[in-house]
C-alpha cells in the first residue's frame, strides 16, 4: 500500500509540474524531488489533485492547498 501511494504520488508531482511548465529537470528542483513526492503522499485530499489534473491540461499555478505550491513554477 505505501509503494502504491508513493507512486500515486510521484505521478501527482510529474502531472502538476507538467500542467505549471516546472522543469523537473531543473536541478534545483530535482534534487526536491523526493521531498515533493514525500510531501504529496502526506496530503489528505489527493482525489481532489487527480480531478483538478485530470481536467486541466495546463494550470497557471498549482492549487492553494497543494503541499508543494511554492516548488511549482507560477
Amino acid at each position: 500500500m505505501f509503494f502504491e501511494k508513493f507512486d500515486r504520488s510521484a505521478d501527482l508531482v510529474k502531472g502538476m509540474a507538467e500542467r505549471t511548465e516546472t522543469d523537473l529537470s531543473d536541478p534545483i528542483i530535482a534534487s526536491q524531488f523526493k521531498q515533493m513526492v514525500l510531501a504529496c503522499s502526506a496530503c489528505s485530499d489527493q482525489e481532489a489533485c487527480t480531478r483538478l489534473q485530470a481536467e486541466n491540461s495546463r494550470l497557471d499555478a498549482a492549487p492553494d492547498y497543494c503541499r508543494n505550491a511554492l516548488r511549482f513554477k507560477d
